[in-house]
């Protein structure tokens, strides 16, 4: 069986994007080592994904046998994308840092996946994730430079996507981060060169 991709972009620039530029990178590379391998792109900017809605709420909380018409069509969505997730052998996520965290958009996709019971489990023994382990690279663009500044505790990207994921159960996560995209080219160009020969060590 072939191995499958999984692209999400998020950034609401579909040209001059430097986080879809780098998640190009990847793309290419994963490709070369997987021939044969099937990309699935999930643009979250030219296809939004919604936010939840209270019916969704009530689905996630109500057994399956029990979900009405309005409860499954409410629901219906979040049972597409954790379906999509599950099924790929490679996760990667492209994403611009907006005031310090992630997009609008990828939260609400985020809100579609982690759902009790599919993506993670509470019980007797606590949280734990249902999702396997996989490969997975976030590809992360920021306007400013925060790695070794004064403003490195400003950076909630990063450390929330990387929890998020480690919550659902994926703990093989790279982040390959751009910065510098809007006050120091020097820097950006740096660290975009040093990003694509980690890239290219990794994938190859």
């Amino acid at each position: 069986m072939s191995k499958t991709l999984l692209r999400i972009d998020a950034s609401a620039r579909t040209m001059g994007s430097v986080s879809r530029t780098l998640a190009d990178a990847v793309q290419h590379a994963w490709q070369t080592a997987n021939p044969d391998g099937r990309v699935v792109l999930r643009d979250l900017a030219a296809q939004p994904v919604p936010h939840i809605s209270p019916d969704t709420i009530t689905g996630y909380y109500t057994p399956t046998d029990q979900l009405t018409p309005a409860l499954r069509a409410a629901t219906a969505l979040s049972d597409e994308l954790i379906a999509e997730l599950l099924a790929a052998h490679t996760l990667l996520i492209s994403t611009p840092m907006y005031n310090f965290s992630i997009p609008s958009a990828l939260k609400a996709y985020i809100d579609q996946i982690v759902r009790l019971n599919h993506t993670f489990a509470a019980d007797e023994n606590g949280l734990r994730g249902l999702v396997a382990d996989r490969p997975t690279f976030i590809a992360s663009a920021a306007g400013a430079v925060y790695t070794g500044t004064n403003i490195a505790g400003l950076n909630f990207e990063g450390p929330y996507l990387t929890t998020l994921l480690g919550f659902l159960g994926i703990a093989s996560v790279e982040l390959l981060s751009v910065e510098g995209t809007t006050v120091d080219p020097q820097a950006m160009e740096a660290t975009l060169q040093q990003t694509r020969e980690r890239i290219h060590a990794l994938l190859h």
